[in-house]
């Protein structure tokens, strides 16, 4: 299968301060070309509006279309995963979500992005 940038997906998300993980939402934001041809994809964690912030967070305005139940937000907290580990899809940014969080990512990336 193959994933694109915007595409949410469910993931076993991996805890930092424990062996265990969990099934949760998150972000792709790798290009195609690079999780077919490493089988990986770098990801961006997705977390309920109403936990603790982190520093820009976005919080997603077209829950629907990302396929979400609740208020969340994109979290900047990366990490690659094995494609063989996905979960399942959930859904896409919408455009205009996709755009904002561009800006967030330059603020955290600096000019690499």
């Amino acid at each position: 299968m193959t994933y694109e940038p915007g595409q949410v997906l469910r993931v076993p998300f991996p805890f930092t301060d424990r062996d265990a993980s969990k099934n949760r939402p998150a972000l792709v934001l790798s290009a195609e070309g690079f999780n077919q041809q490493s089988g990986h994809l770098v990801l961006a964690m997705i977390t309920s509006a109403k936990n603790t912030t982190w520093p820009l967070d976005y919080p997603i305005q077209d829950l629907r279309a990302a396929g979400l139940p609740a208020p969340s937000v994109v979290r900047g907290k990366l990490f690659t995963l094995d494609a063989r580990l996905i979960r399942g899809a959930l859904g896409h940014l919408s455009p205009a979500d996709k755009e904002r969080l561009s800006e967030n990512l330059k603020q955290i990336c600096g000019n690499i992005v």
